[in-house]
C-alpha cells in the first residue's frame, strides 16, 4: 500500500468510525435521555417511545451498528486491497 492509499485509507476508516460514534450518541444519549419527553408522545408495543428507547431500542440499534459496521469496515478494507481472504 503506497503512502497516499494508506492516508485516505485511514481518513475513510476514521470517517466510519466517527459516523458509527455520532449515531450512537443520538441513539443512546438523545433518543433515550434529551430527546425522550417529545418521543414519550408516540406509543410503541403500549409503551412510550422515549422508555423503549432506554430500555430495548438502544440495544437493536447497537447490534444493528455492529454488523452495519463489519459490513462497511469489510467494503473499505476490499477497496484499498488490505482484506483477508
Amino acid at each position: 500500500m503506497t503512502d497516499n492509499s494508506s492516508i485516505a485509507y485511514w481518513k475513510e476508516t476514521l470517517a466510519l468510525v466517527r459516523n458509527i460514534l455520532i449515531v450512537w450518541f443520538l441513539v443512546s444519549y438523545g433518543c433515550g435521555i434529551l430527546f425522550a419527553p417529545a418521543l414519550n408522545n408516540i406509543s410503541l408495543g403500549g409503551y412510550p417511545l422515549g422508555f423503549w428507547f432506554a430500555h430495548q431500542g438502544a440495544m437493536y440499534c447497537f447490534i444493528a451498528m455492529i454488523f452495519i459496521y463489519a459490513k462497511m469496515m469489510g467494503k473499505l478494507d476490499e477497496k484499498y486491497d488490505v482484506h483477508e481472504d
